[in-house]
Order: C-alpha cells, then structure tokens, then sequence
C-alpha cells in the first residue's frame, strides 16, 4: 500500500474519537472515508438537476466526508428511500435553526452537499439508519415540492483546484499543526489521530475533514461549506482553530487544576478511609471512641443545665468535624476541660472543733487570733449545714508561717490544698484564662487549680496578692474583684470555659506583706488578719517543735541522740538573728546540723548537748549585741521603733547642734513624713521655750543637724515624731535620754501624742534589742493588751497623752 493512502484499519476506524466536541451535543457521527482516492472523482460525478432533499439539524456534511445518520422524521424517511431506489443521491442541507422539528422551506440553508447514501439499515426499534458520504456542493434554485418530502431545483458548485504555491502549502501545515495540538490537548482524543490527520494528503479533503470535526457553531461550518475558494476556506478554518486551540488550552488548564485539587481531596479521602478500616481492625476509631467515652462521663457528671446544654453542642460539633481539622483540637480540649471540672463535687468538711483545734496546734505554734476565727467559721458551718465561705488576708512580715498555715487549715477541716502564687502576675488572662479561639489558649490559673484538685471547695492560697502587678497587658488585681467578691464568685465567667462556675464554696486566703500595696476595692472585699512577728519565747517553742526536728532529719540525724537547751536556742535568736520569722533561725540551725554530721561522720559519736561555746565555735561570734544600746547613751540620742514589712526595728535619732544660723538639717534618707515630724518637733520646742528652760536665742545661733543611721535604708512615716522631739529637747537642754528606753507616736503642734500602728511588732523587736521601758501614746494601750504577757515581761510601758508627758519620762539630769 502506498504511503499517501490510509491503512484499513484506520480508515475504518470511528472518528468518534476524534471529535473536538462532546457526544451529548451531536446526534450522529463522522467517520473517514473508506478511500481518499475517491476525492479524485467528486468532481466529475453526474448530479441531477432535480433533488430529493435530506434536512440535518446540528452539523453540516462537506464533500468526501462521511456521515452515520438516524433519521427519525417522516419526510426525511421517505425522501431517504425514494434515493435509495434509484440513483442512492440524496440533497443534504442544514436547518438554520436545529430546534425546529418540522422545518419549512425557509428554515433550510441554500447551499448544502449532494450525498451518495452507501448503506442503509432499518433499525430492531423501525428507525432507519443510513451512511452517507459527500459528493459536491450545490445551490438550491428553488423548491419544487414538500410533500411528501422537500424536493428542489438544484445547481452544481464546481471545486476549485487547489493552489500549487509555497504560501497554500504553509496555510496547510499550519491547519494540520492546529489541529494535532487540539488533538493532544484533548484527553478523549487518542494520539493516533494526529497521525491520520498528518497522513492526509488531498489539501481539499484536509479542509473538508476537519471543518467536519470542528467543534464550532452550525453557523461558521455553513460559512464554510459556502465559501468558494479554497484559500478563503483554509484562512477561515485557521481562524477557528486558533480559537478552538485557545479554548481547549483554557479548559486544560481549568481541568488539570480541578483535577489536581480533586486527586488531592479523593487521595486524602483514600487514605483516610484506610486508616478508618485500620483502626476498626484493631478495635474502632479511636476518635469515635474517645467521643464515645466522653459522652459516657458525662452521663455521670452533675452539673448545670448550661453546661450540660453547652457539653451536649459541642459533641454534637465534634462529631461533624474531621479530626485533622485545626478546630478538632480546640474543641476537644474544651470539652475535655468540662469534663475534668468538679462540678457541684465537694469534699466533706470536719466539723469536730476540738479535732481541728488540735491540728492547728500540731502544725503551728501561736497564731491564737486566726485560730479561732477558722473555728468560728466550722461552728457556723456546722450549725448551718452551708454558707459562702468568708475571704480572709493574712497579713504579716515574712516567715512567720503564713502560707503554711493555709495548708494546716485544709488538713484540720478536711479540704484540699491548692496553691495560687500571685507574685509578679502580670496578665488579667492569667486569672480569666485565653479565649479558647487564640493558639496556646488555656483556662485561667483559678480554673486550672480546681480542675487539679478535684474539688470545687478547697482551701485555696493567694499568695503573695500584694506583689501582683499592672502594665499594659492589664490588672490582675481587678480581675481578683470579681473572684473575691462573695456577691459575686458564684458566677464566676472564665474565658475559656466561656461558661460560669461556682466559687462560692472555696475558701480563699490571700497572704501579703504590705497590706498598703493592696488595691484598695480588693481590700475592702477581703477580711484582714494582722499576724505579727513572734517573740523570743515563741520562736524557742518553734524551734523546739518544728525547726529542730525538721532540720535532724534533713541531714540525717534523727537517730542521733543530743539536745538543745532552752537557754543555746535563746542565745542562737538573741545573739544571731533579728528577724519577726524564723527562716533566719531555720538556716542558723541548719549551719549547727550540718556541723553535728561532720563530727559524727569524722569522730563517729556526738555530744549529749550543744552548748553556749559549741554555738559560738560554729557560728562565730554574735552577730547582735544590746550593748550598744548602753554605749549610745548622750545627750541628743534617742531610741525609736519602727515597723517595716520584715517586722519591728529599732532606729537611732541623733542629733548635733553647731554654730550657725538657726537652720535644720536631715540625713539619714528620710520621707517627706519623717522630715515633717523633724519640723513639727522642732518648731514646738521653740514655741514652748521658756516652759522647758530653753534659751530662745540657741534656736537662732545654733545649726541643728537630726540623722539616722543606716542611710542606705529608706526610712519614712510619723512614729518617729516623738523620738525626734526627744533627741532635739536632749540635745538642747545636755539632758541624756535614760538608758535601754524607746518610744513611738505621732506628734502635733498642739503637743498632743497621737497612736500609731504596728505596735505589737515594735515590742517584740524593743524586746528582742533588750530595752526595758517603752513610751506609746494612751490609745497604744490595747494594742499591747493583745500581746501574751509572758513575751513583754521585763518591760516597762509608760502610757502617755501629751509631748510634756513624753519629757519629763524621757530626759534625765
């Protein structure tokens, strides 16, 4: 066979494959000629003048192709047959509007294509089925007849021949290149008939062929089919196919995108499944699973209808939801939190007094005041069955047990124990949690506690509420408002939780230093304990009870046998600290420890008893002494007492006159409080010269200079006003102050002494400096009532109302 003819099997080959339009839009089919010799005839054929006619909807049939067509109508079934018996040529022309089911003459195109009709086939189903390939074009002159079916006066349209020059031959290239990259461009086309296409060698059959095939309006292909010259034909069809080439580019590219996306989705969606069958292999999914067991906890939760509602909602979201989702996560974790939460789970309290009397005792010694305000709580407690737990603050210098002392009220009502620590809190997010939206987000610190401890009534220690701070990132302390307010805790919101708890039933104890540094709306819904500093006595039980023992079996000596007197811890207090705690006597002991283990492990016994020179070959010499209070003793110096938020202090006041001009001078790094009592003090005693035997003229020539020693330290407040005016009178009249004497209290012009406060914790420290009598104003005087009198003994307290009083107590000859 020759290379320019087509292969059998190719020419019988169904162009359906090759269509450049989808099979839903077309009702027939083209396919190739059986021989492309044949074209060479075409022209040459005997065309009648007088011809049945065969209307097409849909497509347009061009000379040499050939069509399969089911013709379904009456009119074109009788014209089919009258053909088929005599010459088998048949007129076929297109509808100029393929909706119009029976088409009338001026519904037909004028130009169409002589057919010779090769086979006819009657249809199982009565249809007809006939396949016809094209011959030549004509023109209709006129309609001869309509009935029974359209036939016309026709003329016959000569083909030109195809032009032998350079510029048709690339016209010809050019459409068999279009028409190759539609062809691999297209998916439903196999690549084979790029290679027919390339095979066809008639330039006229080439047009014809593939202007059959176009994927064009009815419209264009009829522009087509009328156009004359051939170089206009191919123009023409060049320019559909550029337009065809851009289209199909397009829906390529529109295609394989989807397509992407959609093997992404469905290779997801495989593997999922897999992992599902996976998981039901080894027992279920997991996922399902765990929703499962949550709902099962749930049904044997307690708790409200809101959170019950809001539990039951998010199931229900969790379900929908695919667990690689981010929000899966977020989710989960909520309800997970729900579930973790001891809603309306309380422990039972113990409301035996003397039981929790006697565990508070254990745990700490002293501290009578809170105490007894714990047992007051439990005997309401018990009388009432319920009440909302009270908000106390206990408020004190540091080391004194305040934080420890929460824990032993848990133990002696039988509640948990949970730990807050506020100290340098910065974030309001930190008490009211995230919202649960934001990456990281969590519940609030309040939350977190209570679903740690499993209760919603715990004993619940703020500690430090004094340290919390306030920026830009917002006030934690106006967050505690609402967590501290009985009126309010009952709905306390969470962020997170996005729900309200019950925090009616926690007892909260907030422990701070300085009660000043408090925001004031959250004192106020607080009620304040004062816990003061413990006096020598006290701190000698507690080290016996607690310290002493504690420390043996931290360093491995409790097994070994040998005492602490009374009189060593005594000295080791007096002589190596100066604190209203016991972390400074805890650490002391702890040096004495650690020298016991030494000895025992190099020497392999240990003294029965620790003496007064045992302690000092330990610890050194005394780090304290009282003597310095009796080599103080001159005119002009006097002995204060000042709290401060680690307890009681002793201060000096001295002061020096020198020739000068009448000017007061402060050093010591003083406030603008202590400078003004300096005044104050100073400008009495000049008013009141010549009642005290003051020459009024050393007031003009005389400079006096007022200082307190350790001048790094910032001193401030008005208790020190007494003292000043005592140091000033001393130092002006060459009167000393007599000896191991200290004094407290606001002055006034008027003379008047007025209270101050903190006076529990200045005694002690007046006591644990060795000093014997002490000068309070008369309102002091029930302050030191509440003082144990066996930690005062040896002390003398003079009760005074005016500065005269403060005077002639004071200043001695």
């Amino acid at each position: 066979m020759r290379d320019d003819r087509l292969s059998k099997e190719a020419l019988d080959m169904n162009i359906e494959q090759f269509l450049l339009r989808s099979e839903d839009e077309m009702d027939f089919l083209p396919i190739i000629p059986l021989n492309e010799s044949d074209q060479e005839d075409l022209n040459g054929i005997e065309i009648p003048a007088e011809i049945a006619l065969l209307p097409l909807r849909n497509t347009v049939l061009f000379p040499g192709v050939v069509l399969p067509i089911t013709v379904g109508r009456d009119k074109s079934i009788k014209a089919v047959n009258e053909a088929y018996k005599t010459d088998k040529l048949i007129g076929v022309v297109a509808q100029k509007d393929s909706s119009v089911e029976d088409p009338a003459i001026k519904d037909l195109e004028q130009i169409g294509t002589v057919a010779k009709i090769v086979k006819l086939i009657k249809m199982p189903d009565g249809g007809t089925t006939i396949i016809i390939q094209g011959k030549s074009r004509f023109y209709i002159e006129s309609i001869l007849e309509d009935d029974p079916y359209f036939k016309a006066k026709i003329k016959k349209l000569e083909e030109e021949e195809s032009p032998k020059d350079n510029d048709f031959d690339a016209y010809i290239a050019n459409i068999k290149d279009l028409a190759a990259d539609i062809v691999q461009l297209s998916p439903n086309i196999p690549t084979e008939a790029s290679i027919i296409l390339r095979n066809i060698e008639n330039p006229s059959f080439l047009i014809h062929f593939v202007s059959s095939n176009l994927n064009t309006d009815i419209k264009d292909k009829q522009r087509l089919l009328e156009l004359n010259q051939i170089r206009q034909r191919a123009d023409l069809l060049m320019q559909l196919l550029q337009k065809e080439l851009q289209f199909v580019e397009l829906k390529n590219k529109v295609t394989t995108k989807t397509r992407t996306e959609l093997d992404k989705q469905q290779r997801e969606y495989f593997l999922q499944q897999q992992m599902k069958s996976i998981k039901e292999e080894l027992g279920g999914d997991s996922n399902l699973q765990e929703i499962k067991e949550m709902q099962k906890k749930a049904e044997a939760k307690k708790w409200p209808a809101a959170a019950k509602e809001m539990f039951k909602k998010g199931v229900e979201k969790l379900e929908r939801m695919h667990p690689s989702t981010p929000d899966f996560s977020v989710v989960y974790n909520h309800l997970d939190l729900m579930l973790d939460l001891p809603w309306e789970q309380y422990t039972e309290d113990h409301y035996e007094l003397k039981k929790a009397r006697k565990a508070l005792d254990t745990d700490h010694y002293g501290m009578h005041k809170i105490k007894e305000r714990i047992l007051e709580y439990l005997a309401v407690l018990k009388l009432k069955g319920d009440m909302k737990s009270p908000i106390l603050c206990f408020v004190g210098p540091p080391g004194i047990g305040k934080t420890s002392l929460g824990r032993s009220i848990a133990n002696a009502i039988g509640r948990k124990y949970v730990r807050l620590s506020l100290g340098g809190l910065h974030d309001e997010s930190e008490i009211r949690g995230h919202r649960k939206t934001y990456i990281g987000a969590m519940p609030g610190r309040i939350l977190q506690s209570i679903r740690k401890v499993k209760s919603s009534n715990p004993v619940m220690i703020l500690d430090e509420i004094d340290k919390v701070g306030s920026d830009f990132r917002g006030d934690p302390s106006s967050a505690l408002l609402e967590v501290l307010d009985p009126e309010q805790n009952h709905t306390f919101y969470d962020n997170y939780l996005e729900s309200e708890y019950d925090l009616s039933k926690v007892l909260f104890i907030a422990t701070a230093n300085n009660f000043q540094n408090i925001q004031p709306a959250l004192r106020d819904r607080m009620e304040v304990i004062d816990l003061s500093g413990y006096a020598v006595e006290e701190k000698i039980e507690i080290a016996k009870r607690h310290l002493v023992p504690k420390q043996q079996d931290l360093h491995g000596l409790k097994s070994s046998h040998f005492k602490i007197s009374d009189k060593v811890l005594e000295k080791i207090i007096q002589d190596y600290t100066r604190e209203s705690g016991v972390r400074e006597l805890d650490r002391q002991l702890a040096s004495i420890m650690r020298f016991q283990a030494r000895e025992l492990v190099s020497n392999g016994k240990l003294k029965a008893i620790v003496t007064a020179e045992d302690i000092e070959k330990i610890l050194g010499k005394s780090k304290y002494s009282n003597e310095i209070y009796k080599t103080a003793n001159m005119a002009g110096v006097a002995i204060g007492l000042a709290w401060t938020y680690v307890g009681g202090e002793i201060l000096f006041i001295e002061t020096s006159l020198s020739d000068g001009k009448g000017e007061l001078k402060l050093t010591g790094n003083l406030g603008n409080v202590m400078k003004e009592s300096a005044s104050t003090a100073l400008t009495y005693l000049q008013s009141n010269a010549k009642k005290y035997n003051l020459d009024s003229i050393l007031f003009e020539k005389k400079n006096i200079h007022i200082h307190v020693p350790e001048g790094a330290v910032p001193k401030d407040g008005p208790s020190a006003g007494v003292t000043m005016m005592s140091a000033i009178a001393s130092a002006l009249t060459g009167k000393r102050v007599k000896p191991f004497l200290a004094m407290t209290g606001e002055i006034t012009l008027r003379g008047q002494v007025l209270p101050v406060g903190g006076i529990k914790e200045k005694v002690l420290a007046a006591k644990r400096a060795g000093l014997k009598e002490i000068i309070l104003c008369w309102q002091n005087e029930k302050d030191v009532q509440e003082i144990n009198p066996a930690f005062i003994k040896g002390i003398k307290f003079h009760y005074v109302k005016t500065m005269n009083q403060v005077l002639e107590k004071a200043l001695v000859g």
